[in-house]
């Protein structure tokens, strides 16, 4: 008896801990995408390669200038020993003209490069796109136009200690 007696005044000692959190959290993420452009300028080129060819006039290319075409001056050439098998490869590809670059206003660009590769992706529209929270922590979302998302969240977390 004397031992249960000594436990109880050990137990009747020790605090009670019943520590108890509880959170609850709602968000939402509206968002609408950005208009945009991206240019790659492709330059020119000349080459020639050959066997039993001879260069008689050196050619090609032009100078870049703004507006217009590089352009380029053809070489002359001659077979080496007449008879003998020969070939010959003469390629120019035209580049892009050097253009002024673009400008955005308001967060608009007025004109697109015109270049060799360009890619563009046409902005959002927010349209209804719309988000409340009320004060029971409900969430209402509103699909909004193209190129819009609209994400909601709700999180209850129960900590006991």
């Amino acid at each position: 008896m004397k031992k249960l007696l000594a436990l109880a005044v050990i137990l009747a000692a020790v605090p009670a801990r019943a520590d108890i959190t509880h959170k609850i959290q709602s968000s939402i993420s509206l968002t609408v995408d950005g208009a945009g452009s991206v240019a790659e300028k492709i330059g020119s080129s000349y080459s020639v390669s050959g066997t039993n060819i001879t260069l008689d006039t050196a050619g090609g290319l032009g100078s870049l200038t703004s507006g217009s075409a590089v352009g380029y001056t053809p070489a002359a050439y001659s077979v080496t020993t007449a008879g003998d098998a020969f070939s010959f490869t003469e390629t120019y590809n035209e580049g892009d003209n050097a253009l002024s670059p673009t400008t955005v206003t308001s967060g608009v660009v007025g004109t697109l490069p015109v270049y060799g590769k360009v890619t563009t992706t046409a902005g959002g529209v927010a349209g209804n796109l719309a988000g409340t929270i009320s004060p029971d922590f409900t969430t209402t979302i509103t699909a909004g136009g193209a190129g819009t998302s609209a994400v909601s969240q709700f999180v209850s977390e129960l900590l006991i200690d």
